[in-house]
């Protein structure tokens, strides 16, 4: 099938035979950025030989790595076969930071030097074309006076009840999710970390206060300072949140840690 007389393109059944996989796999993988295929006027998928090439990969690595849907997507990211695009809340950041910098009648130059990253960098990071570790967001909050929570909305308040898809959601790094699982508390503040294989906090960071984890599911490497925790699925653990600490998944699997703040510095 040739749209508008250019290269030949495969309907999506044609391609889930030649890569192996369901043609519902590989719309669950359209949802997370993984393919972008053309469509017709009538909303049916088209594929290239590329979106084929790519698709195999990621059969690849769930088959013989044994890696999830989301852990592929983060990993191919990496590997920059797969294009980033700014979600909302990455948009929202970046928007926020631009904001604060402007209201204060600087030039990128002095918050990039305090943040300790480049021009070039924090320039990507507030058009949203990058996004930013957890420790050089708690730079710039530090910088700015205030916390993460308010490079999202400054003037929504708190809930009791929060449901799974009204969470915050941050995405701080290359394959790192943080979800916000409350908010406008005074005492703690809990959220779900979401990391992908390799990724973590990348630097080490501190802030105040205390700070409690849980790992739901996979492994954290934990450091702090000179000492080093490699954390299975139940372990949690505590520490003063003044030493340095950084963070990473070792595993070949997505790792999801309970980790809750106090007081909140989200």
């Amino acid at each position: 099938m040739k749209p508008n007389g250019a290269k030949p393109y495969l309907k999506i059944g044609d391609v889930a035979r030649m890569v192996g996989v369901s043609p519902s796999v590989i719309r669950s993988w359209e949802s997370l950025g993984l393919t972008q295929p053309h469509r017709t006027e009538s909303k049916y998928r088209l594929y290239t030989a590329d979106d084929v090439k790519l698709l195999k990969r990621a059969r690849f690595l769930r088959r013989v790595r044994g890696l999830n849907a989301p852990a592929i997507v983060e990993l191919l990211k990496r590997e920059g076969l797969v294009r980033s695009s700014p979600n909302g809340a990455a948009a929202a950041i970046g928007a926020r930071l631009r904001q604060l910098r402007i209201r204060r009648g600087l030039s990128l130059a002095p918050v990039a030097k305090a943040a300790g990253i480049s021009v070039g960098f924090l320039s990507a990071i507030e058009r949203s074309q990058m996004s930013a570790s957890i420790g050089t967001l708690r730079r710039l909050a530090r910088f700015y006076k205030t916390n993460i929570l308010d490079f999202f909305d400054p003037a929504e308040s708190g809930r009791r009840l929060v449901r799974p898809n009204e969470r915050k959601v941050l995405e701080a790094g290359p394959g790192v999710r943080m979800e916000l699982l409350a908010w406008g508390n005074t005492v703690m503040e809990p959220h779900l970390f979401r990391i992908a294989p390799k990724a973590g906090s990348g630097e080490s960071y501190t802030h105040e206060g205390e700070e409690f984890l849980m790992v739901l599911r996979g492994e954290l490497h934990l450091a702090l300072d000179s000492q080093e925790f490699r954390l299975k699925s139940g372990d949690s653990f505590y520490f003063e949140s003044a030493t340095p600490h950084r963070w990473k998944n070792p595993g070949r699997s997505e790792t999801w840690v309970l980790w809750v703040n106090t007081p909140p510095t989200f």
